[in-house]
């Protein structure tokens, strides 16, 4: 694509119509994008594969842009938590390694005590 050309934009209604009628017509990726006017057959694919994964809601869905790590839109990445979500979670992390270390010691002293008893007897 040209430097400075922009992108052609194709609503969500437009990739729904081409998608279907791939299906119900059995066209391919590029006999779809030649019948509908489409640059390029790599953009169906990607269609198919949205519409096939997330429905025809997908396709509305505006996905121009750098994914971002805030909104968990990156790949493998969960949203960012709101601070007092985050702090209570931090809270209660820390007591549970507390709680675990203490039930540690609590073992290790009962098992300590069970071979005094052994060599007792």
């Amino acid at each position: 694509m040209p430097k400075g050309k922009a992108k052609k934009r194709y609503t969500g209604e437009f990739k729904q119509q081409v998608v279907e009628a791939m299906q119900t017509e059995k066209l391919s990726y590029s006999e779809a994008a030649r019948q509908f006017h489409v640059s390029d057959h790599k953009s169906v694919a990607q269609w198919e594969r949205i519409y096939l994964e997330e429905g025809p809601e997908g396709l509305y869905v505006e996905r121009r842009g750098r994914a971002s790590a805030a909104s968990g839109t990156q790949k493998d990445r969960n949203p960012k938590l709101n601070k007092k979500v985050e702090e209570d979670l931090i809270a209660e992390n820390q007591r549970l390694r507390a709680e675990v270390d203490h039930l540690k010691k609590l073992n290790a002293l009962v098992l300590e005590e069970e071979r005094r008893d052994k060599r007792r007897k």
